[in-house]
């Protein structure tokens, strides 16, 4: 029975489910993104570029082979840089999001700054301060 309230007791401690949570939205935040690239951002590139499929973009090292009926002798071997591109664009909007989300939940989180003390207050310990050395 030890164990099982060990691992309660780790379940119910706030990071964990904070961690989980996180994990939760930032997967389906991933997804939002992905269909913003691939949807929106990509075709946009492939348009400026000539028409064709950033994610078909491909360096073909040895073509594929097939015969007359269609049926592949051979499979192309190829680097896909296009894929590759695709992804750090993803990743590079996801951070950027989160970085300017976490850069207003800071803002909102950080403490009001204090009121400046008021000129008069500050002659009053001026005052005190010089009786206090006689």
């Amino acid at each position: 029975m030890g164990m099982l309230t060990e691992f309660k007791a780790f379940i119910a401690r706030g990071n964990v489910v904070d961690l989980a949570v996180a994990v939760v939205i930032g997967a389906a935040f991933g997804k939002i993104v992905t269909a913003l690239v691939e949807g929106l951002v990509m075709p946009i590139i492939a348009m400026i570029t000539g028409g064709a499929s950033v994610a078909a973009w491909k360096y073909v090292v040895t073509p594929g082979v097939t015969d007359a009926t269609g049926k592949v002798l051979t499979a192309e071997v190829a680097f896909k840089y296009g894929l590759v591109l695709q992804t750090v664009i993803d990743f590079l909007l996801i951070a950027f999001v989160i970085f300017l989300v976490l850069k207003a939940y800071n803002r909102v989180r950080e403490p009001a700054p204090e009121a400046a003390t008021p000129e008069d207050v500050l002659l009053l310990r001026e005052i005190r301060d010089s009786l206090k050395t006689r």
